[in-house]
């Protein structure tokens, strides 16, 4: 039987591009260990809509 894995995929969206109105949305999927980081959490990457690395937080 294949135990449950604490890893989970989760998406990551930009903050910045939303009050711009620069047209589209800049996500990115990753995976995270849920016992190891319960909070949110917010890393640096590139938006390809804005051409600049910018704040992205995982969304639900």
């Amino acid at each position: 039987m294949a135990k449950k894995g604490n890893r989970v995929q989760v998406i990551l969206e930009c903050t910045e591009q939303k009050g711009s109105g620069v047209p589209g949305m800049s996500r990115y999927i990753t995976t995270k260990n849920r016992k190891n980081t319960p909070t949110r959490i917010e890393l640096k990457k590139f938006n390809p809509y804005m051409r600049k690395y910018t704040l992205h937080k995982e969304i639900k």
